[in-house]
């Protein structure tokens, strides 16, 4: 029986511990033994499950990442047991997702994988495998990292440095250690990041882009009624995100709510209180919710999901809403117009809001029924969970067997 270790810093919670989870799952069910293992939290999964280090470990971390601006290079005493560890459970693929968040040390378990022959997998999630700091940079269209990253204007911006700014060092510092391993394929979540990093010190490495995927099953149109939600019978514009900023699009849809008629509710899921205090009259704030069932009556009452992030790599949000049966309108940056075509939604240019108001109008008028059938196709074709995570059993075996 074949094993697989993956890596992340969570599991089976958030966007990329549900990833790591399912993919293991579907490992599982293709005869692998499946091994997690993670930083933080006290999950349950269907994997084994390692936690690399502690509590205090990764307050260590945190504390050290902070003052220094060495993000990844902390939990040196947590990473050599886990390297052990790595030792006896001998894998023959080790997968990597995020091995940023304060938890692991990158330059020892680089140096340990390229004196070894382990076939490494690495989903991008982000882009700070190839910055000097950052894990996105598009919204203030800094490109240091072609060639060198150097006094980052994002130091203030997770992962927080406090005080040092060695966003050459680590530059340096990633590009000796990634780049020194033969057997890795590089997974990005879209073709956008996929040409980002072909821009990048890792330019040369195998790129294979897989798309990530959703439980089609469950994220389906439910029939519901606004009422239900406390919501009124007007047109209903929603936004969703783990955390709601500038980059979000947050001020975007403050601004777009002033030129909008009082027939248009927008809806944000997401917020945090105090956010929710200070919204203006007209848009309806919603706290993050962990029930999926849930969010699903939300997405299946709404006329049309907006996503405005200026910072995509890939998108889950719009194709869970796309699979319920709603248009989408998503900014022409980065991987959003990747997820839309001319029969589901409609791309906009960054900060045209009289483009976002044309767009909702359109939908207005012809009816969300009309893109119904449309988004549903489209969501079950190209981001079926089942589908895209088999392409990694499917890439684990041909890349096995080429070895």
């Amino acid at each position: 029986m074949p094993t697989l270790l993956q890596i992340n810093v969570v599991a089976n919670w958030g966007s990329t511990g549900r990833i790591a989870e399912e993919i293991g799952q579907t490992a599982i069910a293709a005869g692998w033994r499946s091994v997690i293992a993670y930083g933080r939290g006290r999950p349950q999964s269907q994997s084994e499950l390692i936690r690399i280090g502690n509590d205090w470990d990764m307050y260590e971390h945190i504390f050290e990442s902070r003052l220094f601006d060495n993000q990844g290079m902390a939990s040196r005493r947590a990473t050599k047991r886990f390297i052990q560890q790595i030792e006896e459970l001998k894998p023959d693929v080790i997968h990597l997702h995020n091995i940023h968040g304060h938890y692991l040390n990158y330059p020892l378990l680089f140096d340990y994988l390229k004196s070894c022959h382990y076939l490494v997998v690495w989903t991008l999630h982000d882009c700070w495998l190839y910055t000097g700091h950052c894990t996105h940079y598009s919204a203030i269209k800094c490109y240091r990292w072609k060639n060198g990253c150097y006094d980052c204007p994002q130091q203030r911006l997770y992962p927080i440095s406090l005080f040092m700014e060695r966003s050459e060092k680590n530059f340096l510092t990633k590009r000796i250690a990634f780049s020194s391993l033969q057997n890795i394929i590089l997974v990005p979540v879209s073709y956008w990041l996929a040409n980002e990093v072909k821009q990048s010190f890792m330019g040369n490495c195998r790129i294979n882009v897989i798309y990530n995927g959703i439980d089609v099953n469950t994220f389906i149109p439910h029939n519901i009624q606004k009422s239900a939600l406390n919501l009124e019978n007007k047109f209903l514009i929603i936004g969703v995100a783990n955390v709601w900023s500038r980059r979000k699009g947050l001020e975007d849809f403050i601004r777009l709510r002033k030129i909008l008629s009082n027939d248009y509710q927008i809806a944000l899921i997401g917020l945090t209180d105090k956010q929710i205090k200070v919204l203006p009259k007209g848009i309806i704030g919603i706290n993050r919710t962990n029930s999926v069932e849930e969010l699903v009556d939300y997405y299946s009452v709404a006329e049309v999901f907006l996503n405005l992030s200026t910072e995509e790599t890939f998108g889950l949000t719009t194709v869970e809403a796309m699979a319920c049966g709603i248009p989408i309108i998503v900014y022409n940056t980065t991987a959003s117009p990747e997820i839309v075509n001319e029969n589901t939604g409609f791309v906009v240019e960054q900060g045209d809001l009289k483009g976002l108001s044309n767009a909702i109008q359109h939908v207005c008028k012809k009816g969300k029924e009309t893109y119904q059938t449309a988004c549903r196709e489209r969501a079950v074709k190209y981001f079926n969970k089942n589908d895209r995570y088999q392409e990694y059993i499917d890439l684990y075996n041909q890349s096995l067997s080429n070895k």
